[in-house]
């Protein structure tokens, strides 16, 4: 049997603020709840992004391929030869603010996931993100939020839903009071879910794959 097929999944992160989820994705390797997959890389598209720190912190490797003044196309192939370099299995969107392209989502086809705050297909596509995902939700006056981690395909959003959880939106809730509940209570728990169960199915597919042959 091929070690590569037993061995966890080499994960790459790519972040563009403060990578929150990212850091939630590290307390679970290192919890032992992220088994399948292993972290080797965080990649952010702006310089100076506190995630970056987060993964000097965790002895991750990291490094930054600028998307400003760059056109898709462009920064999606210099992304592409990246993770293609480091042998990336999974690629994980957490909190990162650049639309890929459709050549891109179908290279890495089943290979990358998303976390977004809302219970998709609400308050999603393109223009929801962030805070602005939550103020649409709570102009709304919906009683429900939550988070969806999906695959990512060329439609913004519109992947298939790998797992999604429910948080109660709350009287007298602001935008930034509803983002860190939905953080807390469901980003923060389904990301390195999602992750693993990825991974570990992967690792079930490798290995059936090498016991065919």
């Amino acid at each position: 049997m091929n070690e590569r097929m037993t061995v966890p999944k080499r994960i790459a992160v790519l972040v563009s603020g403060s990578g929150t989820n990212l850091q939630a994705l590290i307390d679970s390797e290192k919890s032992g709840a992220l088994r399948s997959g292993s972290i080797v890389l965080v990649v952010s598209n702006r310089e100076g992004a506190y995630a970056l720190r987060r993964a000097e912190n965790a002895g991750i490797e990291s490094m930054t391929v600028p998307s400003k003044n760059v056109g898709q196309e462009e920064f999606c192939e210099k992304l592409s030869a990246v993770l293609d370099e480091k042998e990336i299995d999974l690629i994980v969107l957490a909190g990162f603010l650049v639309i890929l392209s459709e050549r891109f989502t179908e290279k890495y086809a089943g290979r990358i996931i998303n976390v977004h705050p809302s219970l998709i297909p609400s308050f999603c596509g393109e223009g929801f993100y962030g805070l602005k995902v939550h103020e649409a939700a709570l102009e709304r006056g919906v009683k429900v939020t939550g988070a969806t981690v999906h695959f990512v395909t060329k439609v913004t959003d519109g992947g298939p839903i790998i797992l999604q959880k429910a948080v109660e939106v709350k009287d007298g809730d602001t935008p930034e009071i509803l983002q860190r509940r939905v953080m807390e209570e469901a980003e923060w728990k389904l990301l390195p879910a999602a992750a693993e169960k990825v991974c570990a199915e992967m690792m079930k597919n490798s290995i059936t794959k090498g016991t065919e042959k």
